[in-house]
């Protein structure tokens, strides 16, 4: 057991308390991670505030980077020195995981949100030995996690700045895979993306390199909506400034997207989503969203459309986030421009921060 640091959540909606914790050590399959940053999420705010209901106290983040410094004795693709990323946890037996949809994992909810790590246990613990939950595996608010191997991804260019690689994790992963790997958005459609917080922006990245020729962003912020047309998005609508939010975008696409994808979760906007797409188009649900009535026949099924919610992504982390770090090293996917570094005693800072809409993605540092 070593004594660490980190930010626990002690009851609904209190700050961060940043305190001395005790880690256990590793087991066969785990991986001792001295982590150098992590982004903050909205989850992350979502389970403080209890609207994502796990148990407490816990030591949240779930977008972790860092330096291996020890190995469980059944590790073979980690060693100490290595630089790692880290993703969701899932169980790798299920028949959802063995055929290739970890997202999808039938034990994703108990693993990420039920407060313990895959084994049903949990490795953290106050300093009188009460057991803190454990969040998507690995509780990145900390100096150290303890985190299993198959959830880590080797980030072999050690060059890049982790602060960087921390972020991919969760929001970037989850906007860039449900344009690459759900959507795969034909060459020179059109797609809207509703909201442009880092899930938004990751997904119009990728959609300017599948090659869509019509990138919609909607969103509330001028600042926002400047940084999504530098990313690559083609037309912004304010939402504030707009009154037929719809009728703009099938104007735009003379009849509607091909793709449309909302990220905020806010009922009215996984509507005006979902009519943004003409016939045979896809919309995509990715924020935690509430109740939403929709009129089948006249919404959905009478133009033929589909209505999908995506987690994470859809992605194989240790396959797709190399793949967004290549894009990132080529200049086609420019993260460096979404995010802002606070110290990680800054926490609830960087969390109000984000809250109010002052960055697109903050990542506490604890190097």
């Amino acid at each position: 057991m070593i004594k660490i640091k980190a930010a626990v959540t002690n009851a609904k909606s209190e700050p961060f308390q940043i305190q001395e914790i005790n880690l256990d050590p590793p087991k066969g399959h785990e991986i001792l991670v001295r982590m150098v940053a992590s982004g903050v999420c909205h989850t992350d705010a979502a389970v403080q505030h209890q609207f994502i209901p796990v148990p407490l106290p816990a030591v949240l983040g779930h977008e972790g980077a860092g330096i291996v410094e020890e190995v469980g004795s059944e590790v073979t693709e980690f060693k100490p020195g290595d630089h790692v990323g880290v993703s969701f946890g899932f169980c790798g037996v299920c028949k959802n995981c063995r055929s290739g949809h970890p997202a999808a994992c039938i034990n994703l909810n108990k693993i990420n949100f039920g407060g313990i790590q895959p084994d049903g246990t949990t490795r953290i613990s106050l300093p009188d030995g009460k057991k803190l939950s454990t969040f998507f595996g690995q509780s990145s608010f900390s100096s150290h996690i303890v985190v299993n191997e198959a959830a880590a991804v080797k980030v072999e260019d050690k060059d890049i700045d982790l602060g960087l690689i921390a972020p991919i994790g969760c929001g970037i992963q989850t906007g860039a895979g449900a344009v690459l790997n759900v959507l795969r958005p034909a060459f020179g459609s059109a797609i809207a993306v509703f909201g442009c917080g880092t899930v938004g922006m990751s997904a119009i990245m990728a959609a300017r390199i599948a090659g869509c020729e019509k990138i919609i962003a909607v969103g509330g912020n001028p600042k926002s909506l400047e940084l999504a047309l530098e990313l690559g998005a083609t037309h912004t609508i304010n939402r504030k400034e707009t009154d037929d939010i719809v009728g703009t975008i099938h104007e735009i696409t003379d009849g509607g997207c091909d793709y449309a994808i909302d990220t905020s979760g806010n009922a009215d906007f996984v509507k005006k989503m979902l009519g943004s797409v003409g016939f045979l188009g896809k919309g995509v649900i990715l924020g935690a969203t509430g109740e939403v009535t929709f009129d089948i026949q006249n919404e959905l099924m009478g133009d033929f459309k589909s209505l999908l919610g995506v987690v994470e992504g859809d992605a194989i982390p240790k396959l797709f986030i190399p793949k967004l770090i290549e894009y990132y090293k080529q200049g086609r996917f420019p993260i460096d421009k979404l995010i802002k570094f606070y110290p990680f005693e800054q926490i609830n800072e960087a969390m109000e921060a984000s809250s109010r809409g002052e960055c697109i993605k903050a990542v506490v540092r604890m190097d």
